[in-house]
């Protein structure tokens, strides 16, 4: 059989978790459809996600149409769990991307959309809810065709919508209309197309333009509008049969070299690793050693794959199928098994965490426990980012907003006993060089400590380009594994800055290097003492760099987000202090009916403050939409983040 990995995505409560349940009903997968209200679905397992009625770890079921075996993979829609969403798209053959008929095109929905469409992922629009009081499937039509792409076609119909009796009609070929804008968007798309529809329109028939949707869909170019109701199972049949027409389905190559990429990593009853994997190439069998970086290795113990339902124990998983893989111990998130794959998709597509806080234990005595709990979280969530302070025996997380805070807590409470408060939420600031500065400590001299000779020179890059080392020393002239040990070095010694913040967008380069070659008294054994390491190297890196970083001089940005805010017209008055107050750059407010949208930037830590006064500033009727844009410089008083270890230049 073929197999398709299929990503549900959505904005929070749209209804992507009820769709996930219709699909499995329809599928025969499963006897009764349970409810995101009562928590009795299938794909939020987690206590805590019954207890909120949200998603907040991806999950996977599967279930067969026809010939093909789909690995639906249902993720979270709050914003503040982007990273689960992140993870998942370096496994995708293709997704639906749910709408709401009532609430229409809302702030995630344009992240996630601009995300697919930059990586190409194949994807389906499902316009959901069409049976609920308010739903306007021809408005929510224009406002995705507005505010996600042009490239969108409606598959059918909608019969009475905003009523029980809502349903949703295919569109066939003796619709005259349909096949028209089929044309129209088709030929858009291909010049060979319209060329020969321009020649003679009979030679291009209904079958031709269905396979020509099918062909234009997998390479993403245009994506087919679905409409109906998880609840009801309207226009649910006419979306499995469109999942199977036009996602690109894939039997891979099973023979091939082993390829495949982990996306999820959890925890078992008794605390074993469990890597949930895509295979992309080859097979993997129990028993089989792995290597899952250059560093690491391990053996599997036991296999299951996904089919008609939950995972269950297999002998192997080949390609295209997802595994869960026992025994890999030092797997992590985002590894991957075998040969690495070549994919537009890996890394990161969303922007970073911008808010930390601290996180400290209610009893002291859980201290150490509470350190063990939050690394065993940032196995699953590499982006919490832990941060531990040895001077002040704190630990920080990185952080997506407020509500992530709440289910690190709880989580902590509910799987590990550990009950914790959090300090302030504050924003996570970055630096920049803002000029050129170079030092070097030079071997035998002082206040030089270590048997090494190290020159580097720090220059500003362009922005988003990270931190790039190079090499102005001769090859040779130094061994690799010293080269190696400052290479390694460099990052680390970036995460704090002058101010504390993680420096990026610069160069590093080796300008000068001397050692101590191997060598020992006579005839006696090797000395340490008069012979350089790597170690040497690695303890000297930072005092260099941090000299060279001072010299050059760096600028602290702070994070910004885009917003959008639609709100009465009558409230304007009252609504520009506030923003002006909450240090937000406005653009002139455009009247849209009796209502006026604004658009601006708001520094990061006023977006919190701004979405719990929205509702009372506008009388309940303000929209809000805000997501990351870029870092700008921080004006006025520098903000300072506490270093979590010694100064290095402390030491010279």
């Amino acid at each position: 059989m073929r197999t398709l990995n299929l990503g549900i995505l959505a904005h929070v409560d749209a209804g992507k978790t009820s769709l996930t349940e219709r699909l499995l009903h329809t599928a025969g997968v499963i006897d009764a459809i349970g409810s995101v209200d009562d928590g009795n679905t299938q794909t939020d397992s987690l206590a805590l996600e019954r207890q909120r009625g949200i998603t907040i770890k991806s999950a996977v079921v599967s279930f067969a149409v026809d010939d093909i075996t789909v690995n639906l993979i249902d993720t979270p829609g709050h914003p503040d769990f982007i990273a689960e969403v992140e993870r998942v798209l370096s496994v995708l053959d293709g997704a639906v991307l749910v709408v709401s008929a009532v609430e229409g095109v809302q702030a995630q929905t344009r992240v996630l959309m601009r995300t697919l469409r930059r990586l190409r992922i194949p994807t389906l629009v499902f316009v959901n809810k069409i049976d609920r009081g308010g739903a306007d499937p021809e408005r929510v039509l224009r406002s995705v065709s507005g505010k996600l792409t042009e490239a969108v076609i409606p598959m059918g119909t909608v019969d009475a919508p905003g009523t029980s009796d809502a349903s949703f009609t295919p569109s066939m070929a003796a619709d005259p209309a349909f096949t028209t804008r089929l044309v129209d968007l088709l030929s858009g798309q291909d010049d060979v197309l319209l060329a020969a529809y321009v020649r003679d329109e009979t030679a291009v028939s209904y079958d031709l333009l269905r396979t020509e949707l099918a062909a234009q869909t997998a390479r993403a170019q245009v994506h087919p509008v679905f409409f109906g109701s998880a609840i009801t199972g309207a226009g649910v049949d006419a979306l499995i049969a469109g999942v199977r027409e036009l996602l690109p389905a894939g039997e891979g190559d099973g023979d091939g070299p082993v390829s495949g990429t982990v996306f999820k990593v959890e925890r078992g009853p008794a605390g074993e690793k469990i890597a949930y994997v895509r295979m992309l190439s080859g097979t993997v069998r129990t028993r089989d050693r792995l290597p899952v970086r250059s560093d690491a290795e391990g053996k599997v113990t036991a296999i299951q794959v996904f089919d008609r339902g939950p995972a269950v124990r297999s002998p192997a998983v080949t390609a295209g199928q997802i595994g869960k893989l026992w025994g890999l111990h030092d797997v992590r998130i985002g590894d991957a098994i075998g040969s690495p794959p070549d994919s537009p998709a890996n890394g990161h597509h969303f922007a970073p965490p911008t808010l930390e806080t601290v996180v400290v234990p209610v009893r002291a005595a859980d201290n150490g426990a509470m350190h063990a709990a939050l690394s065993r979280l940032a196995e699953q969530d590499p982006l919490i980012d832990l941060r531990q302070d040895d001077l002040r025996q704190e630990v920080a997380v990185s952080l997506y907003g407020e509500v992530q805070k709440e289910v690190v807590q709880a989580t902590l409470a509910a799987d590990f006993g550990v009950d914790v408060t959090f300090r302030e939420t504050t924003t996570i600031c970055l630096e920049r060089p803002v000029g050129t500065g170079a030092a070097l400590q030079i071997i035998d001299t002082d206040p030089n400590p270590f048997l090494a000779t190290i020159g580097l020179r720090v220059d500003p890059a362009p922005v988003g380009s990270g931190v790039e080392f190079r090499l102005e020393i001769e090859l040779g002239s130094l061994p690799y594994s010293f080269i190696t040990a400052v290479a390694e070095t460099v990052p680390e010694t970036l995460r704090e800055g002058i101010h504390g913040w993680e420096v990026t967008d610069c160069t590093v380069t080796m300008t000068h290097s001397g050692y101590w070659a191997r060598q020992s008294h006579s005839h006696a054994v090797f000395d340490k003492s008069m012979s350089s390491t790597a170690g040497d190297f690695r303890h000297l890196t930072p005092m260099v760099l941090m000299s060279a970083l001072r010299e050059a001089g760096t600028q602290v940005y702070e994070p910004m987000h885009g917003f959008r805010l639609e709100f009465p017209a009558d409230l304007l008055g009252q609504l520009l202090p506030v923003l002006g107050r909450l240090r937000a750059n406005l653009s002139t407010p455009v009247p849209r009916g009796m209502s006026y949208v604004l658009e601006g930037e708001i520094p990061a830590a006023s977006v919190h403050a701004l979405q719990q006064q929205l509702p009372a500033l506008s009388r309940g009727e303000g929209v809000l939409e805000t997501e990351f844009a870029r870092h700008q410089p921080v004006v006025g008083t520098v903000p300072t983040r506490p270093r979590t270890a010694p100064d290095p230049l402390a030491r010279s």
